[in-house]
Order: C-alpha cells, then structure tokens, then sequence
C-alpha cells in the first residue's frame, strides 16, 4: 500500500501531459491527500515506538520512585540524592504526561517536545541520582534514547511532507492568482460594458441639449427678446453711471463733513456732531437712500459745515469741495434728483429683468446650461475611469500568460512531466 502510495508522489516518464484549469484544485487535493496517507503509513511504526518506548519510560520513572539508593553510595551523595529525588520525578512525569495527538505533525511536535522535557530533567536534577540510583537511570536514559532515535526516523518523513506540502502550497497559491485575474478579466469585461452604455448617454444626451439649444435660439419668441435685454442692458448702464455720479458727490461732501464732525467733537458740539454722523451715515450706505432721507441729511448738515466754512475753520481744498459748498442748496436739489432717478430706473431695471428671467425659453436656457456642465463634467469622469479600466486590461492580459506558465512550471514539477495547462472557456 505504502508503495503505491508512493508512486502517486514520485515523478513520472517525462512525458508532456495535459491538464484542465478547472481539474487543478481536485488534482491538488488529491496530491496533498496522498502525501499525508504516505506519510501516516511512514510514521505508522515510530509513532507505535513511541508510544511503547514513552509507556515504558514511564514505568521506569515510577518504579524509581521506590527504589532503594545504592547501598555503597557516599552518605553525601545519598543525601543529594533524597533532595533532588522529587524534583526529577516531578519533570518527567509533566514531560511524559504530554498527550501526543493522531495527527502525524502534531504528534512528531508534541513528541519532541516530550523527549526535550525528559532530557532537560536528566541532565538538570537527574545527574544528581546517577550514582544513587545507576541501573534506573540507565534505563531512563536508554527509554529517552529509543524515543530519540524514533523521532529521527519520523523526522525524514516529516520533511518530505512538509517539502511537498511547501510545493502544493505554492501550485495552490498560483492557482488562486490565475483564478483571481480571470475572475478580474471577467468583472472587469462587465464593468466596461457599463461605462460604455453610461458615455453612449450621456453623448446623446450632450446631442440633444445642443439641437435643443439652437432650435430655442431661432425661435422667433426668443428673438423677440432682444429689444427687451437691450433695453435692460441700457437701463443697467444707466443705473451705474446714476451711481457713480452719486458715490462722486457725496464722497466729497462726506469728506468735509468729516472735518466738520472731527471740529464739533473737539468743540464739544453734540448737536453738530449728531447731525453730521447722521448725515454721514446715509450718504456712506452701500445703499442709496430716498431723496427725502439725502436732502433731509443734507440740508441739516450743511448750515453746520458752512458756518465752518465762513469762519475760516475748514479750508475748501480743491474745485469740487469749492463747487459743493458754493450752493449747498442746490447741491442738495442735485443730490436728490439723482436719488430719485436711481430708484425709478432701478426698478425699471429689475421690472424688466424679472420679466426676461420669468420668459420660458431663457428659463429653458439655463438649465440646458447646467445640465450639459454636469454631464460634462460626468463624461470627463466616466472617460477616464474607462481609460484607467483599459490600461488595467491590458496589464492583465500581459499577466494571464505568465500566471499561466508559472503554474503548469511548479504542476510539472510536482509531476516530473511537462505539463500544458487547458484553459476554461471564457465565462
């Protein structure tokens, strides 16, 4: 039996053999199925040996428990002797009570590490009971001796296994990083499948935005609309240029007031210096007051700065402060016309801007607008996770034939055939 066994393990004529993927595992099943039956019935003997040889050792150190001490030994050895008497009975019985399991490795393992146990007892306190007690030790030492020798047997045995075991092993390993990368190619197929469904939508999608966009283009309601952006887009610009003739004027006129404000406070005017904040404070606002708030402001404040003025407290120090306060009144008039006409063409403004914003087909304008910047954005990313997906392919597919070789390579080795793998059809 062991002998055919055997033959199951030991490399063949030479020959080239051909070996289905999917057969791999099974076949290395059975390799690895074969190694531990030939190493069971390799091991069979020793391991009985062992057995035998670790019942009678035990034997051995129980009878030595009762044994009388040579009966010519020196008194000192003697008492050496009583003392370390225990101490060995102690170790070997924990050494030789190690259960040893069926499995072969485990049993070689626990075996060595009885024999180990046993030896470290003898050469620790049993050196001491040599002389007291020479023919039991003689047998302790012969039973550990016989346990020895049968490890060694076994150790040959254990070695082959784990030599063949390393080589299943390995031929299981590669086998799994073939099966892994085919697995791979097959999701890998599926996933470009996918992203070229996503980009074929998304391309015509892209499509009929843009046919979408240049029928809204040419419709005439659309080109209807160009008189009201103009005149939005005019009404806008005059909105600005009201604004920045204001911000003009009463960026000049705040200037002085505070020199004014600066002169009150040191004056300790409260009243002065109330009115000119106030006034200040509507003319600095990012929004444009009423005219009746601005000309209220204005026509309190200025009397203030003007007597300022008269009394050679505030030197007016360029044209426009000169032409501000050389008619504060009319300053005010101009002032407030410009507030009012603000408001009016702002709200013109807006009345004609939400009427554009409300038109559908603008409306219809921006949401193609952002939807083709997401589906841009969305094409660029599906793009090159497809570019990503076919540099991984074709990385695979270099791979595949090497994962291919190394396998029938540690197969045939095993076999001592040349072995030409058969892949399985693609899934």
């Amino acid at each position: 039996m062991l002998k055919f066994l055997k033959s199951l393990l030991l490399p063949s004529t030479g020959n080239t053999i051909t070996l289905a993927e999917h057969d791999v595992p099974a076949w290395l099943d059975e390799r690895e199925k074969a190694a531990r039956e030939v190493l069971r019935a390799e091991v069979a003997e020793p391991v009985q040996a062992i057995q035998t040889a670790k019942a009678q050792l035990q034997l051995t150190v129980n009878n030595l428990q009762g044994a009388d001490q040579d009966p010519e030994a020196h008194p000192r050895i003697k008492s050496i002797a009583k003392n370390s008497l225990p101490l060995f009975l102690k170790a070997m019985n924990t050494s030789l009570a190690r259960e040893l399991p069926e499995d072969p490795e485990e049993f070689y393992a626990a075996a060595v590490e009885c024999v180990k146990g046993a030896l470290n007892a003898a050469r620790g306190q049993g050196r001491y009971l040599n002389v007291a007690f020479p023919d039991e030790m003689k047998d302790i030492r012969a039973g550990i001796d016989a346990i020895g020798r049968e490890i060694n047997t076994m150790t040959k045995a254990i070695g082959r296994f784990k030599e063949e075991s390393a080589r299943i092993a390995a031929a299981r390993a590669a086998a799994g990083s073939l099966s892994a990368a085919r697995n791979d190619r097959v999701h890998s197929l599926a996933k470009e499948k996918r992203l070229k469904e996503r980009l074929c939508e998304i391309t015509e999608r892209l499509s009929s935005i843009e046919t979408e966009t240049a029928r809204l283009n040419n419709d005439p309601a659309y080109l209807a609309l160009e008189n009201d952006r103009a005149r939005c887009a005019e009404l806008a610009a005059e909105r600005d240029n009201l604004l920045r003739h204001y911000a003009a004027l009463t960026m000049t006129a705040s200037h002085v007031f505070r020199k004014a404000e600066k002169i009150a406070a040191k004056k300790k005017l409260s009243k002065e210096v109330h009115i000119l904040k106030s006034a200040m404070e509507i003319l600095s606002h990012h929004d444009v007051a009423t005219a009746r708030e601005v000309t209220g402001a204005l026509e309190a404040a200025c009397p203030v700065v003007q007597k300022m003025v008269d009394d050679g407290e505030i030197i007016l120090k360029n044209r426009d402060e000169r032409t501000v306060f050389s008619d504060t009144a009319a300053f005010s008039r101009e002032v407030g016309d410009l507030c009012t006409r603000h408001c009016a063409v702002t709200g013109q403004f807006k009345e004609e801007e939400d009427l554009l914003a409300s038109h559908p087909i603008p409306s219809r304008q921006r949401r193609l607008v952002r939807e083709k910047e997401q589906l841009d954005h969305m094409q660029a990313r599906e793009e090159q996770e497809h570019h990503d997906l076919l540099s991984a392919q074709k990385e695979r597919e270099e791979t595949i034939p090497h994962l291919y070789e190394e396998l029938a390579k540690k197969l045939g080795e095993m076999k001592g055939e040349t072995v030409q793998l058969v892949e399985d059809e693609p899934v």
